[in-house]
């Protein structure tokens, strides 16, 4: 069972508040991502641009075509980084504004399903941040992981876009799957189970955060959009598991 793209945003439009709560969203998400995303790029670079200062020697043929070959692999660490980069910084925000993301996802559940929405309170909203640090932690292990992967040849880089993939996916539907109060295990056991929808749900964030200079507006302007699109379909998978599970009168 898979809804499309279109079909989430059909669902967000039509929705006043929806809409304006993603508003408000973006705004935070933009201010803080920004934010860290300097922070985090000056950092990177210092360690990175340490190892491209000089390049090799290109009085013989056999320099220049190491020469090329360090010209390509400091063009894709640079690209690699700017990832990195991206994705520390949105990891602050996403920790940070998870209440808020936690709020989008129930209201789109309430609205589709027409489940009892939870009232806001200051548990709550420490339970959610508590739940976004946990899973911006395990994202800083996906880094260190993706730095490590990113020096193997010829499939290093398609490993890391794939890794980032379904990290994605597992940052949007831990709204959902909190509200259910999942565990992080249980929440990294659904991707593995349903491993197709999981890499559908985070191969366009991981596409678009791979974007320079306009992956952190673009990220921070479609994350409600995602939300609404990955809460919509781990509604959808967990309502028919739950259908199936039920026993037959």
């Amino acid at each position: 069972m898979w809804i499309p793209l279109s079909q989430s945003a059909s669902f967000l439009v039509s929705r006043k508040r929806l809409l304006l709560l993603s508003l408000l969203l973006f705004l935070v998400t933009l201010a803080i991502t920004t934010l860290f995303y300097e922070i985090s790029t000056r950092y990177i670079d210092q360690f990175v641009g340490s190892h491209f200062l000089q390049g090799p020697d290109t009085a013989t043929v056999w320099g220049w075509i190491k020469y090329q070959g360090w010209c390509i692999l400091k063009w894709i660490s640079m690209i690699i980084s700017r990832i990195i980069a991206f994705y520390l910084a949105f990891l602050a925000a996403y920790s940070l504004t998870t209440p808020g993301y936690c709020l989008l996802s129930t209201s789109v559940e309430k609205m589709h399903a027409d489940i009892r929405e939870e009232g806001f309170s200051l548990h709550g909203i420490l339970i959610d941040i508590l739940e976004g640090c946990k899973i911006g932690l395990f994202g800083l292990l996906v880094t260190c992981l993706a730095l490590a992967i990113n020096f193997i040849p010829a499939i290093g880089q398609i490993l890391v876009f794939l890794l980032y993939g379904y990290y994605s996916s597992l940052m949007f539907i831990d709204y959902p799957a909190s509200r259910r109060h999942w565990s992080l295990g249980r929440k990294i056991d659904w991707l593995r189970r349903h491993s197709f929808t999981a890499l559908r749900l985070g191969l366009l964030p991981a596409v678009i955060s791979m974007i320079p200079m306009v992956n952190v507006f673009l990220m921070a302007l479609l994350f409600p959009l995602f939300t609404v699109h990955a809460t919509l379909n781990f509604q959808a998978l967990e309502s028919a598991g739950d259908r199936q599970a039920a026993p037959s009168l």
